[in-house]
């Protein structure tokens, strides 16, 4: 990747929508340019796909929290496949340090988030976890 590549995934990020020729007048560079590069991003795997992103608008009514789950050695395979189960839980990254998973979850309602928490620490495999409620986003650069 060089700095145009990295200019197109900079405004790209910004607005996933940006036409081919737009891209090409602020980078000042030939349409056909920005289109051959683009089809080298998305081949090589550098741009997975263009997606929707949600506003604070559309977030309001979903209640987030992160847990952070302890785990027993050699348990996360299968509870990795139990997780996959929960339609709430949107990421899980395993992590360094005191805790072995990170869970991103996104609840309706605080019935829902307390169930999903219920089922995740009743796992068999989970030592113990920890529960952040999200209250509001001071900032989001997440593409």
């Amino acid at each position: 990747m060089d700095d145009l590549d990295r200019n197109v995934l900079t405004l790209l990020g910004a607005d996933a929508r940006m036409s081919v020729a737009t891209l090409a007048r602020r980078l000042k560079v030939a349409r056909s340019t920005i289109q051959a590069r683009l089809e080298r991003l998305e081949t090589t795997g550098i741009i997975a796909g263009y997606t929707l992103k949600l506003g604070e608008a559309a977030r309001q009514g979903r209640l987030r929290a992160s847990v952070l789950l302890t785990i027993e050695p050699r348990a996360q395979a299968a509870i990795l496949q139990r997780l996959k189960a929960l339609p709430e839980i949107e990421r899980v990254f395993t992590t360094s340090g005191r805790f072995d998973l990170l869970l991103q979850i996104a609840a309706s309602n605080t019935q829902v988030l307390d169930s999903v928490l219920d089922q995740i620490g009743g796992l068999t495999g989970v030592k113990s976890s920890e529960s952040l409620i999200h209250l509001s986003t001071r900032l989001d650069r997440a593409v």
